[in-house]
């Protein structure tokens, strides 16, 4: 039985580089982390002593760069090692990471890096600096952008550079400048009610002791292998599967890729994962495939062990009673659970999920193959985590209690506030957004609904303003997006659709003359609704609606569209009489367009 060791508590840290240097001394010659070369087709580990001699020599190259502490620092690099050594050396220095997602738009990413002041970009290959050419012009406050792999040819821009040119061989020891935990840490950009995303100011401190307090509802021993895929420019990933890890002296593997996850888990055979709905929506989808191809007694057989195996859970956590089907367990075990959760590696123990709310069946599904799928809930501004279930007192349904030092309470209009050493310490350059989050006596506004139940614990029951919140748990508020669509005549009235799903889509209802227009230009029948519905208008709507959306960040992509053939109105009951959408009923009246939409996720 795997035993904790060698907690690091927050006073011990003081910060997060402290944190790293204190698990050095600890544990310096156990395995940290294990990350897959590409050279050799090979996973390579690298102890804690290792990773502090890589850090100091990438600090030795931040150091000569002429920076000040507080100076911003942007990291745009998909999960690895080199994500942990960027940012470990530039906070030794008292710079502050920004971390930014491969995926998002490049007109984003000049934003973020304007607005945060960065002055050191680094990045992954050649193809992400020439997928900048657009907005280079937009990026003169970098004076250096480094390139993880190497640069193909010659370059003009003087300010670009790769690692290893820029990083020397060797370099004395890691320097750590700042002890205080009050300090700024970090810039989180999450997206804003303007469609421009807010950058989330987060301390040492708010991340520290957000790291331990999850650890005190949730046990992480050294032995623990972590398979790192969500992104660590996610904040849920950067504080459990990040500095939570350093913490415990756990051990983290990099993914190479969601599409090579499934391998990946087979590797590396993963103890703990943290993730976001969809991963789990992934695995349920190729399992109900693989069970509709085969013959309806493997079907009975799943639901079999489903059954008895919620069962199980139900008496476990002392909500239900003993039950004979239990003897069966054994058998059904062997013959079903264990084989689904060989292809997660075989060694899950737990498995967490934020960010978004995992739907009650695929959460009873995994739970009752044996593997703990535990929910909790948090925002970037709450450095993450808010409350969370325990293995032991776990309601998939709720979002479970809080976590220690964190105090929250249900406001006006069942608003759920939070207040606690956690909270950020507000937004980058925005006074006015910072001061609109917090009550007159000092509480945050999540934005959340929520109720307590007789046990203490929460649930979310809706939101106070209009968000989308997809299956990735990336957030987005429709009505800003909805009318930087209308800027386009052709769209007479636009709602946005995506809760809980992987993508976003659109409901569109068009103008009749610029319909009709457009049709004559592409030779089609403006009266036929065959035609509205075809898949040649779906992709002439897609194109215009991307147009107009440019300016958002990247997750923000509507990848299906709709057209409705009604208009919707006070009279048809789809409008209040405030002339706002009634989006619930919307999405019944039109529930086979949503569900065409959404065919196969």
């Amino acid at each position: 039985m795997p035993q904790r060791i060698d907690l690091i508590t927050p006073e011990a840290a003081r910060t997060l580089d402290g944190l790293f240097a204190a698990r050095v001394q600890h544990t310096p010659d156990a395995v940290a982390y294990q990350n897959f070369d590409e050279a050799t087709g090979q996973w390579k580990s690298f102890t804690w002593w290792e990773t502090e001699r890589l850090i100091a020599r990438w600090q030795a190259a931040l150091a000569a760069e002429s920076l000040e502490p507080g100076d911003r620092v942007a990291i745009m690099m998909r999960n690895s090692i080199w994500w942990v050594i960027f940012d470990q050396a530039a906070m030794g220095l008292g710079l502050v990471t920004v971390p930014l997602y491969t995926s998002d738009r490049p007109e984003n990413i000049a934003y973020i890096v304007q607005d945060s002041g960065a002055r050191v970009l680094f990045f992954e290959d050649q193809e992400t600096w020439d997928g900048f050419r657009s907005v280079v012009g937009q990026l003169g406050g970098l004076i250096r952008a480094v390139s993880l792999n190497p640069l193909r040819g010659k370059h003009s821009d003087v300010r670009l550079t790769s690692i290893d040119a820029w990083v020397p061989a060797e370099a004395a020891s890691v320097k750590r400048i700042n002890n205080d935990g009050g300090k700024l840490a970090s810039i989180i950009y999450t997206s804003g009610t303007t469609g421009r995303p807010k950058g989330v100011m987060l301390s040492h401190s708010n991340l520290l002791g957000n790291c331990y307090s999850t650890t005190q509802c949730f046990d992480v021993y050294q032995d623990d292998v972590f398979l790192s895929f969500l992104p660590l420019s996610h904040s849920l990933e950067r504080t459990c599967g990040y500095y939570g890890t350093v913490m415990s002296g756990s051990q983290v593997a990099f993914a190479r890729s969601v599409p090579l996850l499934g391998e990946d888990l087979l590797s590396i055979k993963p103890t703990v994962l943290i993730s976001v709905p969809r991963i789990y929506e992934r695995v349920h989808a190729a399992i109900s495939q693989k069970l509709a191809e085969g013959p309806p007694f493997r079907r009975k057989l799943f639901e079999l062990a489903i059954s008895v195996g919620w069962a199980r859970f139900e008496y476990q956590q002392k909500r239900g009673p003993w039950r004979v089907s239990f003897l069966l367990w054994p058998i059904l075990k062997r013959l079903v659970a264990s084989k689904v959760m060989a292809r997660l590696g075989g060694r899950l123990r737990a498995a967490t999920c934020g960010g978004a709310a995992l739907s009650p069946e695929i959460a009873r599904i995994f739970i009752g193959l044996g593997l703990p799928v535990i929910q909790g809930y948090g925002l970037t501004e709450t450095s993450p985590v808010v409350s969370t279930n325990r293995i032991e007192d776990n309601v998939p349904a709720s979002i479970g209690k809080t976590i220690p030092g964190v105090d929250v309470k249900i406001g006006d209009k069942e608003a759920l506030l939070v207040k606690g050493p956690n909270v950020m310490l507000g937004y980058w350059n925005n006074p006015d957004a910072t001061r609109a989050m917090f009550t007159e006596d000092g509480w945050f506004n999540t934005g959340d609904t929520a109720r307590y139940d007789s046990d203490e614990r929460l649930y979310i029951t809706g939101r106070l303003k209009e968000i989308i919140v997809l299956s990735n748990g990336e957030k987005m508020p429709p009505v800003d997006m909805e009318a930087a669509i209308q800027r386009d005549l052709l769209f007479g009235q636009v709602m946005l659709i995506g809760e809980g799903k992987p993508y976003l889509a659109a409901f569109v209802v068009l103008d009749p003359g610029q319909w009709e227009k457009l049709a004559s230009e592409h030779g089609l029948n403006a009266a036929s609704q065959t035609v509205l519905r075809s898949e040649q208008v779906e992709e002439i709507v897609l194109e215009r609606i991307s147009a107009q959306i440019h300016a958002f960040p990247g997750y923000a992509q509507i990848r299906r569209a709709a057209v409705l053939p009604e208009t919707l109105t006070i009279e048809n009951g789809l409008l209040t009489p405030t002339m706002k959408v009634r989006r619930e009923k919307v999405l019944e009246a039109y529930q086979s367009d949503f569900d065409r939409l959404y065919a196969g996720h």
